[in-house]
């Protein structure tokens, strides 16, 4: 008995030691309730309570239907979270994996920062993860790997660093995996090979280097690889030709391989598809010193053979450099007697130097800077536009760099009138005395074929309606390496400066100008939709109320109409962010990755509800209240009641057709039209 009355302390002792996180961790769970972790996750995603004010601490119940963005199951469990674009500036807090009944999480177009927790690894009942397009930073949780039902994971357009966990191959229901634009690195995973039923896997823009794993390349239902503007190397597994075009590798200089039309041929190492995957910090392989087996080489023969190799290697590279440095030389000497000849468009542009470019070309990941060189890019220059101009479309719509020039003062900052990552607009005035806006688009945001920068250049000269903004004309400089669209300048600026106003520091416009302004929004979708004379249907896939222009009559202008055909893809995806924030993208983008014309639609409902409650961020209480007829919560105050009822009953029944869940329950454009025709009192 003394014995076990000693032992006693240290077994109780022992028990404490083992035991702490569970009693430290179990009073929290116990006693929290959903109402109160609900409110410490809108704490965490909305710190300043700008967004989430649905979300009440005062509620008795989260589950009906007060909460925005929260769908629960008949036993009152939260399984959906749908937030995307709503402009959220917080974190993820780790209390989220507390909300172990949820199967789908979209807090996507946000600008959430701070990291991925790891806790969101508890989730185990999670099929759809979307955290795409925020400013998340950190490193992808390896816990994620627990994760067992989950089918999309979307962590694109973020700040992510570090590598791809060994752990997402355990993922067997995984059939998506975005993680494009953002800054990971290492090798990319043979356990990626794994992924039974994975159909998409987007690494394109990153740092990631090593070769593509013969075991991903075989995966069985991979339909779409995109690996774009990496640094990986060696040879293409050539299961990877039955992809197609679902197999996108632009801008991996060192890849090589058979079969692949712009890959150059490998050497006879490059062709081991046996050799070991990169090593990885977590995977069983370690690196050796010895080759390894798969190798198919003898180190006894490549000791033996070291030395007659290393005489045959100097002598070829003494070679290739001889040749190389030749045609240098020539191609230099050619391409700067081409300059002094100068070209039609192009004659005054001496700013970069045939060098100065080249350096361009090689901090640039875009091919367009590449066929500066590689075919003499001048998509305007004579000849190249084939069928797709004719003469006098040249000569009405061709300006010269000088005239781009001089319109603008040379670029002078004051007349920029705005700046993105991709573009910036002047203020310019013509030679006849006319104003301006010239947007200034650099080659490696449009496309990267001439032939389709030239369709859509085509395209944008066809567009001619009272509605869109006029194209005036174009300009491409190749020494620039920029493209310059010459539009008609709007004094009045976007309709996103008539929201919000401030008593005394801005225009409320009245009633009948509301009205007036969304019928000519609707008019220009209108003429887009339709397919007429020259112009084939097209899809705006950006409306948004700074894209509204209102001129001096107050007439609405849509701009960027057209735009699209012109830019690069990953240079559209990314501008979409601001206007998914304000609520203009439609809901089924997240799932299709699709424009339509039912996506115009939504992004035009939006703007009727800007318009009629002068308010940028339309709220769930707008749609409450256009659908109850309860004016005070869908109709803007400063109206001071100076609105007919009737009216204002009718463009609120647009709005809401227009911004419906199911784009198969929206109208298309001729129905609206219909419905907006039917008012009797609009200033026209």
């Amino acid at each position: 008995m003394g014995s076990l009355s000693f032992l006693s302390p240290i077994f109780l002792f022992i028990l404490i030691l083992a035991y702490p996180q569970q009693r430290v961790f179990s009073d929290p769970i116990v006693t929290k309730t959903p109402l109160s972790l609900l409110m410490s996750i809108k704490a965490s995603l909305d710190p300043k309570n700008l967004i989430l004010s649905s979300w009440s601490a005062n509620a008795t119940d989260p589950c009906n239907g007060s909460f925005e963005g929260i769908a629960c199951n008949e036993l009152g469990q939260v399984v959906n979270i749908s937030l995307q674009g709503k402009d959220l500036s917080g974190k993820i807090p780790p209390e989220i994996g507390q909300l172990q009944s949820l199967s789908g999480l979209y807090l996507h177009f946000n600008k959430l920062h701070g990291v991925v927790p790891k806790e969101i690894a508890n989730l185990t009942q999670l099929s759809d993860l979307y955290l795409n397009v925020n400013n998340l930073s950190g490193v992808i949780p390896t816990e994620v790997g627990n994760m067992s039902n989950l089918q999309v994971l979307q962590l694109c357009y973020n700040q992510l660093t570090g590598s791809i966990p060994n752990q997402i191959g355990a993922l067997k229901k995984l059939s998506v995996l975005a993680l494009q634009v953002n800054q990971l690195t290492g090798a990319i995973p043979a356990s990626l090979g794994d992924l039974e039923m994975l159909t998409r896997l987007d690494l394109s823009f990153n740092n990631f280097f090593g070769s593509i794993p013969v075991k991903l390349a075989n995966a069985p239902k991979l339909e779409v690889l995109d690996i774009r503007n990496n640094t990986l190397s060696g040879n293409v597994p050539l299961a990877l030709k039955r992809l197609n075009e679902g197999f996108q590798y632009a801008n991996n200089p060192d890849l090589c391989g058979i079969e692949f039309s712009s890959l150059k041929l490998c050497t006879v190492s490059g062709l081991n598809q046996n050799r070991p995957q990169p090593f990885q910090p977590g995977s069983n392989r370690l690196p050796t010193k010895d080759i390894p087996e798969s190798a198919n080489v003898q180190a006894k023969q490549m000791s033996q053979s070291r030395k007659s190799q290393t005489a045959v290697v100097v002598g070829v590279i003494a070679l290739f450099v001889a040749v190389a440095v030749t045609g240098l030389f020539t191609f230099s000497w050619y391409r700067r007697r081409k300059q002094k000849i100068g070209g039609t468009l192009d004659s005054s542009d001496r700013r970069l130097s045939t060098d100065e470019v080249k350096e361009v070309s090689r901090r640039s990941a875009s091919p367009l800077i590449s066929l500066e060189y590689s075919n003499g890019w001048d998509p305007l220059g004579k000849g190249r536009g084939g069928s797709a101009f004719s003469q006098e479309v040249f000569e009405s719509f061709m300006f010269n760099l000088d005239e781009v020039e001089s319109a603008t003062l040379y670029f002078s900052e004051a007349n920029l009138l705005g700046k993105s990552n991709f573009t910036a607009v002047y203020k310019g005035t013509l030679r006849d005395g006319s104003s301006v806006a010239i947007k200034c688009i650099s080659k490696t945001s449009c496309k990267s074929d001439e032939t389709e920068f030239l369709k859509g250049l085509k395209l944008l000269t066809s567009l001619k309606h009272e509605n869109l903004l006029r194209l005036r004309g174009f300009c491409c400089s190749k020494g620039r390496g920029e493209c310059f669209l010459i539009y008609d300048f709007v004094p009045n600026g976007n309709l996103l400066q008539y929201l919000d106003v401030k008593d005394g520091k801005g225009k409320v416009l009245d009633w009948s100008t509301r009205l007036h302004i969304i019928k000519g929004v609707a008019r220009g979708i209108q003429y887009l939709h339709g397919n007429k004379g020259n112009k084939p249907a097209l899809v705006h896939r950006n409306i948004s109320a700074e894209k509204v222009l209102i001129d001096q009559r107050y007439n609405p202008l849509l701009s960027d109409s057209g735009l699209p055909k012109l830019l690069a893809d990953d240079i559209v995806f990314s501008t979409l962010k601001e206007s998914a924030a304000m609520g203009y993208l439609a809901p089924e983008y997240t799932t299709t990755g699709r424009f339509t014309e039912k996506s115009d639609l939504y992004a035009f409902g939006v703007i009727i509800f800007q318009i009629l409650s002068g308010k940028r961020r339309i709220t769930h209480s707008n749609h409450q209240g256009a659908e109850l007829c309860r004016y005070e919560d869908f109709i803007d105050p400063k109206l001071g009641g100076n609105f007919v009822e009737a009216e204002a009953v009718q463009m609120a029944k647009v709005a809401l057709l227009c911004t419906r869940e199911s784009p198969n329950q929206r109208p298309n454009i001729e129905i609206v039209m219909q419905e907006l025709n039917d008012l009797i009192s609009t200033k026209s």
